[in-house]
């Protein structure tokens, strides 16, 4: 899982294997296999990283 943040400030967290599509219109747009969208503070590239590091730990398990 990854964790978000909207706009007010709430952090959520979601699973990056669940999205279809992250649109910049301006506000970062998530949108869900499920077709749920979620609007978030992140930006696309911070959210790509994120998503690497999620993946990374997957394939080589937790440092922690």
């Amino acid at each position: 899982m990854i964790k978000l943040t909207k706009f007010n400030g709430d952090c959520f967290y979601i699973n990056p294997h669940q999205i279809e599509r992250i649109e910049e219109r301006p506000d970062t747009v998530i949108t869900m296999l499920s077709q749920n969208q979620y609007i978030v503070k992140e930006k696309i590239d911070e959210i790509n990283k994120l998503i690497v590091q999620y993946r990374q730990k997957l394939q080589f398990g937790s440092q922690e």
